[in-house]
């Protein structure tokens, strides 16, 4: 018994070593210098990305400097805008009577930093305040986004540089110019999505408002209660139609909308008009783009009513998975299915006299939906249509349920 027990006092004691060894070689692996020095670089980068998202401002610069000078290791920055006014320094509060950023060194730097942004070339300015001055040698590093001059990293160094830290400098000017230019093509999808809610907001048919006034007259005699639901369902639609919000929200709200138009357009047609509506309860707060269903439901009636004198509109949203599936379909007249081949989506269209296009020329905006969802959600997100001549028309989009980013 006792020479078992020894033999496995041995074997406990190896797999102790064995273990210990393990982990101090995994901790080695873990921890080299060079993957410390990897790790912080990524780290900084990603905090000053953070402070330039929104792009160049005297703000962004007092954020993103403490960052960046991090990457360069030098003793003080400054940031400069393509006008050439200053939006900080870094360190801020180095007022001492040696301070790096006195009254001389900072005109040193603005003239470094015209210079070098009038010639989108780097700048080197030695002893530039002089032999007193702790200040050995400005570098003026141009931002250049998209070939264009966008503003100045000013480094500010109490030593000659090398090669290295030059070839930093330049590195990290660079870095913060595709963030500025990140910032600027950001900034340019807002203004496009805004320009293509207005252009929807646009496009919703003139023939429609036209008619549903004309409607809700007519019943201002014969029955006034039925008038004044009316008017306030038109006021909703308009009010919703015409927000000042953002461009995305919930599906509830848009089927809320829907729900408004669709009873102006049976209060005019009557039972000519039948509206089928499934909804599954678990995807009423999945976000959608402002404004997506207007144009489908809107092409639907038309396509339902055109040259039939009535017609079906049946809208079913319904959860898969991590998706959502929403689908107009009417039991119209349909369409070539070449049209669409051909990329024309909007020739859905058929207008008021059922011929193919509105009488004013003007279109609802498939199109318009179709680029926004592929803009917000990727190109597997795009509307997909179903129709033939006689065959009716069914126009579907796939949204997820969640994305990143994209709240109403």
């Amino acid at each position: 018994m006792s020479g078992q027990l020894a033999v496995a006092l041995v074997v406990v004691g190896v797999l102790v070593v064995v273990a210990t060894v393990v982990l101090i070689r995994t901790r080695r692996v873990v921890t080299t210098p060079t993957e410390r020095a990897v790790h912080f670089a990524l780290q900084t980068a990603s905090q000053a990305a953070r402070s330039l998202r929104s792009g160049l401002s005297a703000d962004s610069a007092r954020d993103a400097l403490p960052h960046l000078r991090a990457l360069t290791t030098a003793e003080a920055l400054a940031l400069y805008d393509s006008a050439g006014v200053l939006l900080a320094n870094e360190p801020a509060d180095d007022t001492s009577p040696t301070s790096l950023w006195d009254a001389a060194l900072t005109t040193a730097s603005a003239d470094a930093a015209a210079t070098a942004e009038a010639d989108q070339r780097r700048v080197l300015v030695n002893d530039p305040c002089g032999p007193e001055s702790p200040v050995r040698t400005l570098i003026a590093q141009p931002l250049v986004a998209d070939d264009t001059s966008v503003g100045v990293l000013v480094v500010a160094t109490t030593h000659r540089p090398g090669p290295g830290m030059l070839g930093a400098v330049g590195e990290v000017a660079r870095y913060v110019s595709s963030q500025i230019e990140l910032a600027d093509l950001e900034a340019s999808r807002a203004r496009l999505d805004r320009a293509e809610v207005l252009a929807l907001r646009a496009q919703i048919s003139p023939h429609f408002i036209y008619n549903a006034l004309n409607t809700i007259a007519s019943f201002v005699r014969t029955d006034p209660d039925r008038a004044r639901e009316l008017i306030l369902d038109f006021a909703d639609f308009t009010r919703y139609s015409f927000r000042a919000a953002g461009e995305y929200t919930l599906l509830a709200d848009e089927l809320r909308n829907i729900d408004r138009y669709l009873t102006l357009e049976r209060a005019r047609f009557g039972p000519a008009l039948n509206v089928r509506l499934q909804v599954a309860p678990e995807v009423l707060n999945v976000v959608v783009p402002f404004l997506a269903l207007q144009p489908l439901v809107e092409n639907a009636v038309r396509h339902g009513l055109a040259g039939k004198g009535g017609g079906t509109i049946t809208i079913i949203a319904r959860d898969e998975g991590t998706d959502c599936v929403i689908t107009v379909e009417d039991d119209g007249v349909g369409m070539d299915p070449e049209l669409l081949r051909s990329g024309d989506i909007d020739a859905l269209t058929p207008g008021e006299n059922g011929t193919g296009s509105d009488s004013d020329g003007a279109h609802v905006g498939l199109t318009n939906v179709d680029h926004r969802l592929r803009a917000a959600f990727g190109n597997d997100y795009g509307l997909v249509v179903d129709t033939g001549v006689d065959a009716g028309t069914r126009v579907g989009m796939r949204v997820p349920k969640f994305r990143a980013g994209i709240r109403a």
